[in-house]
């Protein structure tokens, strides 16, 4: 599990820094010796997947695993399938656009797709981003479409730390909140995970598998827009399938 974590971190300390990096850098970055790490190095670049890379005896990574994660991506079964009517959903809202679905055990919410939109002043984020259930939007939506005695069970184990000044922080609130979404239609988060932020999300039901859809923007653009942003998006999930 150690090697399989540090691996993980080594690409992600590269992404970090956007440029080679010595065995004495990577460690300080991995927080390990350099003895172990010249062994991870040393797997990686004889797999393909590092390469010598300037002065210094630095590496960075090669276009082997883009080009894996290329081949997976576009074999998702899923995801892929519903990128055509998420980027639509983009298109017509102007806003940024954002699937998910809940981490193992309800930890949090994993980004899966991330369509940002074309303004200038947007809400950023990257696939694979984790975000926690209780102050985003898609959490909020997922926690939706738990049946009462889960919900409880989930919000009992759910850490609710504060994000920014408006998270909701007492389960409570929180619950009370989710209750109101669903009889309001959608999901929703005011400046709760970023600050001036606000998003709308549902929840998505598909092949046993359940997912959620949000639409981001600075917190006025989207109140300005709220009543044609959330016909959208409950447009796109009646396209898409619903709920069950």
């Amino acid at each position: 599990m150690k090697s399989a974590i540090r691996t993980l971190e080594l690409f992600e300390a590269f992404g970090a820094s956007r440029r080679p990096l010595n065995l004495t850098e990577l460690s300080a970055a991995l927080d390990v010796p350099v003895s172990s790490c010249f062994g991870l190095v040393s797997a990686l670049a004889s797999r393909g997947y590092l390469q010598p890379a300037g002065e210094k005896k630095a590496f960075y990574p090669t276009r082997k695993m883009l080009r894996c994660a290329e081949i997976i991506a576009a074999h998702e079964p899923v995801v892929a399938r519903l990128i055509p009517r998420l980027r639509r959903l983009r298109d017509e809202s102007r806003e940024t656009v954002i699937l998910g679905q809940p981490q193992a055990n309800w930890r949090g919410v994993i980004y899966l797709e991330v369509l940002e939109g074309p303004q200038t002043i947007r809400y950023s984020a990257s696939i694979g981003d984790i975000k926690p259930l209780h102050s985003s939007s898609i959490g909020k939506a997922l926690l939706s479409s738990l049946g009462p005695a889960t919900l409880d069970t989930v919000l009992r184990k759910l850490p609710m730390d504060k994000v920014t000044r408006s998270t909701i922080t007492t389960k409570v609130r929180l619950k009370a909140d989710i209750e109101a979404g669903v009889r309001r239609g959608y999901q929703t988060t005011v400046g709760e995970n970023v600050a001036d932020v606000s998003a709308i999300a549902a929840p998505l039901f598909i092949e046993s598998k359940t997912y959620g859809i949000a639409i981001a923007a600075p917190l006025s653009r989207l109140d300005g827009d709220l009543k044609r942003l959330t016909g959208l998006l409950a447009g796109a999930v009646a396209d898409l399938g619903g709920k069950a």
